[in-house]
């Protein structure tokens, strides 16, 4: 053999044509290629075209085959390309996003289409800037501070931005793992967790977008009603003085306008897309401005202070909406004349009046909203003031002489006049309305396809874009904390302030900067939101992953999801429903907090599991980070809401398992399926290690099938009796042998096992599948009991179906498979049921009445005969039958003595079944037993001795049964024997000759058998399985099963004829019968 070889063009200057000496078809040399041109690969029907996943096939001149220095690897290329052509095609590969591909099928190809240009900056920073800072930092942000204290909130704001910088390493990971196109987290979560996960997690990512449009709808209409045209609301709230029903008014005027607000954009949305793109950029500006304007006030706070100011009473906060001077009294003239403010808590004349106690009692202080970054207010600002629904909004430092709680309950006024907590507050539940501020780290992913380079830009535009979002935040907290009065930041509606932003107050140059920034910044996320819920249900939809959702596949003649959209916005609807931006907030943070739940695992299951395909560009991650992000995802659920979190964790749940049930045919190389290969492997390691305990035996079956001619599967019922007697538990494995060799019968055996399969799942038998191809069926039935199943998963029970016809066959090989595999489960030491009438069993859809499943128990070989009637009765099928044991007891034996001890022996195996003690008296063989025997050996002696032809051989047959039948005609008047076929033959004259003398010999045999005497054992054995035939017939003849012992089989080939007639002998005039033989362990115990 030789070490090395050189590779040498292949030249003929004639065109190519096969070579009749060596069989290879040539190919021209180079120079004649190169000249011809365009016409070499016209012809082309010598060059194979290169087929793979990669490339496109249209360009017909750039797949025709050019490797002609390469004739060696020439058959290769019918179904490999060259290196070369791959590199190529890959080379000029480019990603389209899956808009422009729909937008490309509606205009029939008329469209131009361009690479995807968009850099880092623009591409992903700045949407995931314009995604997370949101209506949170404008309306809330300043109340949490307040309400949490600084050192609260910045727990708060590290905890929610620490969670969501490790979910955007572990999504930097998958999302460089390889080209995620258009579908962004979705895509990323089903294809790294499966389609059961993928569809759970993608359903809670679009309710979480859809409930953050509502949220953003809300922000939109609090801003627009609270702030800019207070006058526009419908039910009045500056004309209501009760509080609560000042709330009431609120909530109405929230849903109203949230309605209108909801439609308008699902219209603008509907009509296109591209009028909310180009509105895209205002509203990127407005937020910036907005930011920029808040930081400007900040500096100048340190500079000069803002002239707002907070009126208080005592320590207490006022609402200085209704009043103009911070006084009790003021000089008009020379006179003293009441205030407003006065007015509001006292009645009557300023000398014969009756106030409040509290306001008697306590000066009014004017103070400064925004004492300014050096003010000091910082160490005021540390700490919370958490507190329930109406609590008065004080200053703690302020003196004031407190009054007793009676008065205040008599005196109705001051309710309207202070400031007071609209809702109860406390630690968790600032973590749920805060949280959606850091959510829309999603927003560079979801754009994937438009990227240039999408696995750069996304790692570093995300994770620099939460860097920058979350240091705005932590300073936000701090710079807040240092230059706003604390009675002003738990003011959360601006009430003490003259109805304003508090942001506002500390904006410059104007605070209609950030009211109009935060106004157009909430309008165009509730857009985006509105833009993106549609279309991540479209691609859920189409993915097919639950079928109720597929009508939300369909799109507009342009790719628009039409029904998709209005789900969305009738579930947005629900949101604005609930009208309060406090109650909305802690929904969509469950469902944002499910999603990054689950971007972590994926990237922790892929990292652990190290699969070949796992090689992320992004190296800066690790499975600890990923199970951190996890782990502080799944606390701030319960943080936030523990019911909130139950609900989402259930609502996920419940489409897991719907998606499991339905059956989703989806194979995405997920990391589940390598978890569960894992976690297999480790058990299966485990298994092996000892072999199991009494107590935890259950058939494992190895089921053995006959298959037609048409490679369907003969007995189905086989299946559906595994079913019933497994219960779905355990291990099945259905197998079947195909005669002949694999290079010819590979694709039959394909055939088989979809055959086979399609049998299980018709059958509802769960298990696996195994066809093979062995040169006879008997070497193939062996080599599938010795190497079935793997590790500790084999098998410890074969079952297979009671050749009935084995006496029509001509050739004695069925009855031969058989008989070598019980001697073959015997020596395996595996148990063996056998099934006869296999096909009068009932199905799965059956249900039997009253009915007993008998056993009759001759011999103990392990206790399997009495657990299999318990494991049937688990079954519905034969739930309602009873169980009968019957012994045998012999002449010495005390039958009463046995009924009770077998009692006893059941009542501590725990089983429930009537006992009976069939007494088999010794008497003599009777001549039928005799005569049985005797034409049972003369028909084998016969059969091993002439060599006689088909047809011959058959008549002898028929001539012996026929004497039988004349002898016992009630015995066999149900039996029918086929009928010897013609006989045709051509004759010479020496065939006549030798087939004369064949005959003589042949008819002294036939002489010599009739003359012949049975063997006494055979007849013994005869007249056991006849006498125990007629007790078993006499007691279970309606039973609807009955389970016999096995006999062994013959320790010798000669005896197989005669133990099948022992067998069929057995069972002779019963309908359902199912021999066991034990495999030689117990199976059964009475300890617990």
């Amino acid at each position: 053999m030789p070490t090395n070889f050189t590779v040498v063009p292949v030249e003929d200057s004639a065109a190519a044509s096969p070579d009749p000496e060596d069989g290879v078809e040539r190919v021209q040399d180079d120079e004649v290629a190169v000249d011809s041109g365009p016409e070499t690969c016209a012809e082309g029907d010598e060059s194979p075209l290169e087929d793979s996943p990669f490339m496109s096939n249209s360009d017909h001149e750039s797949s025709c085959y050019d490797g002609k220095n390469m004739a060696l690897f020439e058959e290769e290329m019918d179904s490999n390309p060259m290196v070369s052509s791959l590199l190529n095609k890959l080379a000029n590969y480019t990603n389209l996003t899956q808009g422009v591909v729909e937008h490309e099928e509606a205009e029939n190809d008329r469209v131009a289409v361009k690479s995807p240009q968009m850099g880092t900056f623009i591409g992903v920073y700045l949407p995931c800037m314009q995604n997370i800072l949101g209506v949170i930092l404008f309306l809330r942000l300043t109340w949490i501070v307040g309400t949490a204290g600084i050192v609260g909130s910045f727990l708060i704001v590290f905890m929610c931005c620490a969670c969501t910088m490790l979910t955007a390493i572990s999504m930097s990971a998958i999302a460089t793992n390889g080209v995620v196109p258009a579908g962004g987290s979705y895509y990323m979560i089903s294809r790294s967790l499966g389609p059961e996960f993928g569809g759970a997690v993608g359903l809670c990512f679009y309710l979480g977008t859809t409930f953050a449009g509502s949220m953003y709808i809300l922000g939109t209409i609090e801003i627009l009603l609270m702030y800019i045209v207070k006058s526009a609301a419908l039910f009045g709230m500056n004309d209501l003085t009760d509080p609560e029903e000042k709330t009431k008014a609120m909530l109405n005027n929230m849903r109203v306008y949230g309605t209108c607000c909801l439609a308008f954009m699902a219209l603008l949305v509907f009509v296109g897309v591209k009028y909310v793109n180009k509105l895209a950029l205002v509203f990127l500006s407005c937020v910036v401005l907005s930011i920029m304007a808040m930081y400007t006030g900040v500096i100048k706070t340190a500079i000069s202070t803002p002239n707002d100011t907070v009126c208080l009473l005592g320590n207490r906060s006022l609402q200085n909406g209704n009043f103009e001077v911070c006084r009790k009294t003021e000089m008009r003239g020379n006179e003293t004349q009441p205030t407003q403010l006065w007015e509001l808590f006292c009645k009557g004349s300023l000398h014969n009046s009756t106030c409040d106690e509290y306001f008697d009692l306590n000066n009014v202080t004017e103070i400064k909203a925004i004492p300014g970054l050096l003010s000091g207010v910082i160490t005021e600002n540390l700490w919370g003031s958490y507190g329930p629904s109406g609590m008065l909004v004080e200053k703690k430092e302020q003196p004031s002489i407190s009054v007793s709680d009676k008065t205040e309950e008599r005196y109705e006024s001051p309710a309207r006049t202070y400031v007071v907590n609209d809702i109860a507050t406390c630690f968790t539940l600032l973590v749920g309305i805060y949280f959606p501020s850091v959510t829309g780290i999603m927003a560079g992913s979801n754009r994937s396809g438009d990227l240039r380079d999408a696995q750069r830009s996304i790692p570093i535009g995300t994770i620099l874009a939460i860097a920058t979002t979350s240091i705005i935040y932590i300073s936000c907290v701090l710079l807040f904390g240092a230059s706003i009065e604390g009675v002003v930041l738990r003011d959360k509606f601006g009430e003490s302030v003259k109805s304003s932003l508090v942001l506002g107050t500390l904006a410059w140059p104007s605070k209609w900067v950030i009211i109009i920034g935060s106004f157009f910044s909430c309008c165009g996320a509730g857009l985006q939101s509105l833009t993106g819920a549609p279309r991540l249900l479209q691609a859920i939809a189409r993915d097919k992953l639950m079928p109720f959702l597929q009508v939300f596949g369909h799109a507009k003649a342009n790719g628009e999801p039409t029904w998709a959209l209005l789900l969305t916005a009738a579930i947005c609807e629900i949101g604005i429903l609930i009208a309060s931006l406090d109650s909305v907030a802690p929904i969509l943070s469950m469902f944002f907090l499910m999603c990054y739940l689950f971007v972590n695992l994926a990237c922790a299951v892929q990292t652990l599991l190290r699969t070949p395909n796992w090689r992320p560009r992004f190296k800066f991650y690790h499975w600890t980070l990923s199970f951190l992000g996890m782990s502080l995802c799944l606390s701030l659920m319960f943080i936030s809401s523990w019911y909130y979190a139950l609900t989402t964790i259930l609502i996920a749940g419940c489409i897991y398992k719907y998606i499991e049930y339905s059956g989703a045919e989806k194979e995405w190389g997920d990391g589940i399926h390598g978890l569960s290969l894992n976690a297999a492997r480790y058990a299966l390691i485990k298994l092996e290690e000892a072999p199991p305990h009494t107590k935890n035996w259950r058939p494992q079956v190895l089921v053995l099938l006959k298959l037609d001619s048409d490679l369907v599967v003969k007995h189905p019922r086989l299946l559906s009796f595994t079913t019933q007697l497994k219960a779905g538990k355990g291990l099945t494995i259905v197998s079947s042998v195909l005669e002949g060799a694999y290079m010819n019968r590979g694709a039959d055996a394909k055939l088989s096992e979809q055959n086979v399969k399609a049998a299980m799942s018709a059958e509802k038998s769960k298990g696996f599948c195994h066809v093979v191809v062995s040169s006879n069926l008997r070497d193939g039935f062996s080599h599938l009991i010795q190497t079935a199943g793997l590790g500790g998963m084999k098998h410890n029970t074969v079952l297979i179906a009671w050749p009935a016809n084995w006496k029509q066959k001509e050739n004695p090989i069925t009855w031969e498979n058989f008989t070598e595999t019980v001697r073959e489960t015997t020596a395996a030491h595996q148990a063996l049921l056998v099934a006869k009438n296999i096909d009068l069993f009932p199905s799965n859809h059956e249900r039997l009445g009253e009915g007993t499943i008998d056993v009759w128990w001759i011999v103990h070989d392990g206790g399997l005969l009495m657990l299999l009637p318990f494991l049937l009765r688990q079954h519905k099928v034969w739930r309602k039958c009873k169980m009968r044991i019957f012994t045998v007891a012999q002449m010495d034996d005390n039958s009463i003595q046995m009924k009770k001890d077998l009692q006893m022996f059941l009542y501590h195996l725990r089983l429930d079944a009537e006992v009976e003690v069939v007494e088999m008296h010794e008497s003599d063989i009777s001549a039928f037993t005799y005569e049985k025997t005797l034409v049972m050996e003369q028909r084998s002696q016969m059969i091993k001795q002439m060599q006689l032809s088909k047809t011959e051989r058959e008549r002898e047959a028929q001539l012996i049964h026929d004497r039988h039948t004349r002898s016992h005609p009630a015995a066999h008047k149900d039996k029918v024997s086929p009928s010897p076929d013609g006989v045709h033959m051509t004759w010479t004259k020496e065939k006549l000759v030798s087939e004369r003398s064949r005959n003589r010999e042949a008819s002294m045999a036939v002489r010599d058998l009739f003359n012949m005497k049975p063997n006494q054992s055979n007849v013994r054995r005869m007249h056991t399985a006849v006498k125990l035939n007629e007790a078993v017939v006499k007691k279970s003849k309606d039973a609807q099963l009955v389970l016999l012992n096995m006999p062994g089989p013959p320790k010798h080939t000669g005896g197989y004829e005669n133990y099948m007639e022992f067998l069929e002998v057995l069972m002779e005039g019963l309908d359902r019968v199912l021999l066991v033989r034990g495999g030689g362990r117990e199976v059964i115990t009475i300890y617990s």
